[in-house]
């Protein structure tokens, strides 16, 4: 072989390293972004479950002291019946902004009545409450940002012309709903007028 013929060749056979190299390079990226994606899920599902085994207790214990804050209760009874593990993450996003406002309403409605807030177990069930709110939000945000590495990931060069050999699709971020951090329309209400 000639030498021209030879640095031609070592120049292709570079070049084809190089290209197989961020081929192999995107690939475990996104792989490994994927199944952060879906351990970050994981993660938030299991404080969605923790919310939702939690939520009967507080309503049983505020029921008796507060018997005529029905829509209050009611309101946290009927997003708690909302969830749904095996719903698309939008669904479940939305489910857990309206159960997030049901429970801050639910909260701020406790903290007026001083018999009801005194309660030791009624203290002890709004802690937890709380922390698996922080918890969520916590999640959420790690979940978001997760996602928004794998979209940003393939949908750049060279993951975006790599995402249709492989499957790659943009991820769903769990985005709270319009309105999601308003506070809860009964904290500003004096006890008993709503």
């Amino acid at each position: 072989m000639s030498p021209p013929a030879l640095a031609a060749a070592f120049a292709i056979g570079l070049v084809i390293a190089i290209l197989v190299f961020l081929v192999v390079a995107t690939y475990n990226d996104v792989v490994a972004l994927q199944r952060r994606i879906d351990k970050a899920w994981a993660n938030i599902e299991v404080v969605l479950q923790q919310r939702f085994d939690q939520l009967p207790a507080l309503v049983d214990a505020v029921r008796g002291v507060m018997s005529f804050e029905r829509e209050v209760l009611a309101s946290v009874t009927t997003a708690r019946s909302a969830f749904s593990p095996a719903a698309p993450i939008p669904d479940q996003a939305a489910t857990s902004a309206a159960t997030s406002r049901a429970v801050r309403t639910l909260l701020a409605t406790v903290e007026a009545y001083p018999e009801v807030k005194s309660a030791a177990n009624v203290l002890a069930l709004q802690e937890e409450i709380e922390r698996l709110e922080a918890m969520i939000a916590d999640r959420r945000e790690l979940y978001n940002d997760q996602v928004y590495r794998h979209n940003t990931r393939i949908g750049q060069l060279p993951g975006a012309l790599l995402a249709g050999a492989f499957g790659w699709r943009p991820r769903v971020f769990f985005d709270a709903a319009a309105a999601a951090d308003e506070p809860p329309p009964s904290l500003d209400a004096a006890p008993g007028s709503s």
